[in-house]
């Protein structure tokens, strides 16, 4: 639904758009989102989009008024847009319980994560990194949902094979990597994650992966038991796009 009659917002994007190719309209590092109505709440409230976890994309597809393909959305990127559609839903102000005191936070004040874009090749999604014990030197890139996709059904069809299998972190490892030592057929890199990736070398991959990938800065600060200022995540569950409902 992209109903032009309702108001919309320009939402910039974490990556600012550095990530996506120059014909891509997700390059402009900025889409535009209409406000929540109404009807939109039947999306929240549907069971079967619940219980098989699409509500959310649902309600974020349903909300993006700019023509883009919603699976090209980075992580970071789909996060923004994620507080966006709360605030343009129902306010800025999300109360929550936070070690047994309620807390309210103004989304509006949610900074996107500095990024060092002299990292970035504008238009490429790809970066390079030197792995500390192996030396071995990989290219990456920043997951799409339509990666997102592929890591859940790539790890459906393994528990097909073996229902006790759960490789979570080197379905992801292979869908992130695009080369080893220069080689991106998919066979070595399946066999390097599977058969040479050292465990402190794959931390510290996914380490600096985080520390690259633009993202909002879901952080609040609270004040600890010995009144010193602590930084907390911000919960993001049910309560965030249903705070009265109870849903």
């Amino acid at each position: 639904m992209t109903d032009t009659n309702f108001p919309t917002e320009e939402i910039e994007l974490p990556s600012k758009g550095l990530i996506y190719p120059k014909e891509n309209p997700l390059s402009s590092g900025k889409i535009e989102m209409r406000y929540m109505t109404a009807s939109d709440e039947d999306i929240l409230t549907n069971i079967n989009y619940i219980k098989n976890g699409t509500v959310i994309d649902k309600l974020l597809k349903a909300l993006i008024v700019s023509k883009i393909n919603y699976e090209d959305l980075i992580t970071g990127d789909k996060n923004a847009i994620l507080v966006a559609a709360r605030v343009l839903g129902y306010g800025k102000d999300y109360e929550f319980t936070y070690k047994g005191k309620n807390q309210v936070v103004d989304l509006t004040t949610i900074d996107p994560k500095p990024i060092d874009e002299s990292l970035y090749t504008s238009g490429k999604n790809e970066f390079g990194f030197e792995l500390p014990n192996s030396g071995v030197k990989i290219t990456f890139k920043l997951l799409t949902g339509k990666d997102e996709k592929l890591i859940e059904q790539n790890i459906k069809g393994y528990q097909k094979i073996n229902k006790d299998s759960n490789p979570l972190i080197t379905s992801r490892l292979k869908q992130m990597i695009t080369s080893v030592n220069g080689d991106s057929t998919p066979a070595t890199i399946n066999k390097f994650v599977d058969t040479q990736l050292l465990a402190p070398d794959s931390r510290a991959f996914r380490k600096y992966y985080n520390e690259i990938s633009p993202d909002i800065k879901l952080e609040f600060t609270i004040e600890n038991s010995e009144g010193e200022e602590e930084v907390a995540n911000i919960p993001i569950d049910l309560n965030f796009f249903w705070p009265e409902s109870g849903v």
